[in-house]
């Protein structure tokens, strides 16, 4: 495997690590920390300096699609879902059932919270827009109230630009 990088960035509600290669994104986790740590360098590959650029442009509300190649490991049903996850439209959400439909599981819901909270590619692969069944938001490793601020973000950018 190529040598693996890292860049930061500043969001409205965090600092964003960017894992990745010259291959594509490893990950996109918030951090707890205020600071930015990773600074872009010289020999920083182009593939995380483009998801900077996209991850910015997304938290300004210019984006609502990434193309920027990234790199998922897991299982074979944990794959799956993160694929399921990527159907779910812009400022949409999704129930942990409907996924586990999509992926012809129906009944494998909380293998699919699961598999949900293993996702390492945070906004990209937006398991924000899952919520619980009721309506209600759950779980989020980047916090609830993270969780919150990012759909309403997408609802409000679409919103204005309908």
């Amino acid at each position: 495997m190529n040598e693996v990088h890292q860049v930061d960035l500043q969001s409205p509600i965090g600092v964003v690590e960017i894992t990745g290669t010259e291959e594509g994104i490893l990950s996109i986790f918030f951090k707890e920390r205020d600071e930015i740590v990773h600074h872009p360098q010289q020999d920083t590959p182009q593939v995380l300096k483009d998801c900077l650029q996209e991850l910015a442009e997304y938290f300004r509300g210019e984006r609502m699609e990434f193309t920027v190649p990234y790199i998922s490991t897991g299982t074979e049903f944990q794959g799956k879902v993160w694929s399921a996850l990527t159907t779910i439209g812009y400022a949409e959400t999704a129930s942990y059932r409907d996924i586990a439909v999509k992926v012809g599981s129906d009944k494998a819901v909380r293998a699919v919270g699961n598999a949900n909270s293993k996702n390492k590619l945070s906004i990209i692969v937006p398991c924000h827009r899952i919520i619980g069944s009721t309506g209600k938001l759950t779980g989020y490793a980047g916090t609830l109230s993270r969780k919150e601020w990012l759909l309403k973000h997408e609802q409000k950018i679409k919103s204005e630009s309908v």
